[in-house]
């Protein structure tokens, strides 16, 4: 405005910083009321031609008070019109002007105030048609974005491209899945943005949020309806937050959106391919299902490969089948897995076992891992995933997500004892030489435990209890009474051993098990 010399405005306020001059006005009022303010907004330009200021040698706690007013409410600069009430401009609202920080303008006589509010007009006409052509070339050529073979990439790589900033997709568990220009984001940024996220995905609502990350103003969108959201769209920083901006956001919102759903129905027939897939395996049908996995995403894990099953809650399972499905897509480590029911089976390379185990992590979940095998041996496999979960998840005090099922077979077979029906049998199993050391104050059950211990060794047994064998061999021999079992067979302490296992009282890890032979 300033410098339009046909307005031939004077700026009264020249000590003031340069980028107190240099503000985007939003428009210009003209008042004369003593309080203006409530008919102003902030980013406006007030002109005034006085009427309403008092004598000179009243003016200056007036000066101080109205333009302190107008400051505080953000307006960008006040114009004083001479020569139609008074001649020249007030020296106290100079200082006034000078004090707060308010640029003054003088506008003379012959400037009439519609000329500036037309001025300002014309601008922001021109803007507003400017920016209104942005948009719909912009619209445009995301609309042509979308028709291409990866429709979703491409439109999110036009809008990166139009705002002039990074724009990053997250699945709907909450990852990163893709960011436009690649490798815009880096990992603190990535953490602080999946943290808000992940807070969006979990209220299971549409909606929007503007955070901070950094010294950057990002803004955050979820994907899809309400109780189905596919996921969030974060932008950088824009350049230009404007309505023409906010139509080309959900212009691409709107497309993501559908083109997620589309994707999801597509995962979901896909899912029914999965799982006949997986019981051609299960039925040894291995080169049909390596020429189809071939065909539709690529190689099997090559072998030695690992099987892991794990048991998901029903509403997580649209959540793991879409965390699934992105990273089956990569060529760097094959994947291969299938969902039945609740039943989530997952096929990688023996060497890729990490993969398996971010996942569990991701959504809590506990999985059964079979050795590492070929695909032949694949219904084995499986037997070996689902008996490893089973024992995860009757094995409260198994630590961590995963259970293999290497791990149980290198404790025996007496580690599969342990279970609540086990207890209850070896309970039952072991109730007269219980009943018998009640009534009669003896030790029977450990003095048969020490000596199965040993192997039924009666010399060792006895030196352990500090008693001499004969006595042992006549404590045993009321146990065998009691029992009503002949002891002296292989089947019946290899029996016994297992009840003392189930019940936890031989006293010994299920890992340090030694067989019980006959002595």
């Amino acid at each position: 405005m300033l410098r339009r010399t046909e307005l031939k405005l004077r700026l009264l306020t020249p000590e003031l910083p340069e980028d107190a001059v240099l503000t985007e006005v939003g428009w210009v009022h003209s008042s004369d009321l003593v309080d203006p303010t409530p008919f102003l907004s902030a980013g406006q330009v007030l002109l005034t031609t006085g009427t309403h200021f008092p004598p000179e040698s009243q003016s200056d706690d007036f000066y101080d008070r109205y333009v302190s007013r107008l400051s505080a409410l953000g307006i960008t600069g006040l114009g004083f019109g001479t020569d139609v009430i008074r001649d020249g401009t007030p020296d106290g609202l100079i200082r006034a002007c000078q004090l707060h920080g308010l640029p003054l303008f003088e506008v003379p006589y012959k400037t009439p105030f519609i000329a500036l509010i037309r001025f300002v007009a014309d601008i922001s006409a021109e803007d507003t048609y400017a920016r209104d052509g942005w948009a719909l070339r912009a619209q445009r050529a995301i609309s042509l974005a979308a028709i291409r073979p990866d429709g979703l990439s491409a439109t999110l790589a036009e809008l990166s491209t139009q705002l002039g900033t990074w724009v990053a997709l997250f699945d709907s568990g909450g990852s990163l899945d893709r960011v436009f220009p690649p490798d815009a984001l880096g990992e603190p940024t990535i953490e602080a943005v999946r943290h808000d996220v992940a807070r969006l995905l979990r209220s299971g609502q549409r909606s929007s949020a503007t955070v901070t990350a950094g010294a950057e103003t990002l803004t955050l969108q979820t994907l899809g309806a309400h109780g189905r959201l596919r996921g969030a769209i974060a932008i950088g920083g824009m350049r230009e937050r404007d309505r023409a901006s906010e139509q080309v956001v959900t212009s691409v919102i709107a497309l993501a959106s559908l083109a997620l759903e589309q994707n999801h129905a597509l995962d979901r027939a896909k899912g029914h391919l999965r799982s006949g897939l997986l019981h051609m395996l299960l039925s040894g049908e291995i080169e049909l299902v390596q020429g189809i996995s071939q065909q539709m995403w690529g190689r099997l894990p090559a072998a030695p490969m690992l099987l892991a099953i794990a048991e998901a809650p029903q509403d997580t399972i649209d959540a793991i089948v879409e965390y699934l499905e992105l990273r089956a897509e990569g060529k760097t480590s094959p994947l291969f897995y299938a969902v039945t029911g609740s039943t989530v089976a997952v096929c990688v390379q023996a060497s890729a076992l990490v993969t398996i185990e971010v996942f569990c992590q991701h959504f809590g979940v506990r999985a059964g891992v079979s050795a590492p095998t070929d695909y032949v041996q694949f219904q084995s496999a499986w037997h070996q995933a689902k008996i490893a979960l089973d024992r995860a998840a009757a094995a409260k005090d198994v630590p961590g997500n995963i259970l293999h099922f290497e791990s149980l077979s290198q404790q025996g077979m007496l580690a599969f004892v342990t279970g609540e029906d086990a207890r209850e049998l070896g309970s039952a199993i072991l109730k007269p030489l219980r009943d018998h050391d009640v009534l009669e104050s003896t030790e029977l059950l450990n003095a048969v435990r020490v000596w199965l211990s040993h192997n039924g060794q009666f010399e060792a047994a006895a030196r352990e209890l500090g008693v001499h064998r004969h006595t042992l061999r006549a404590w045993i021999a009321q146990a065998a009474e009691d029992l009503g079992r002949d002891l002296s067979t292989f089947q019946v302490r290899a029996e016994l051993w297992a009840a003392l296992v189930a019940t936890a009282e031989s006293n010994l890890p299920t890992d340090a098990i030694t067989p019980v032979v006959a002595g």
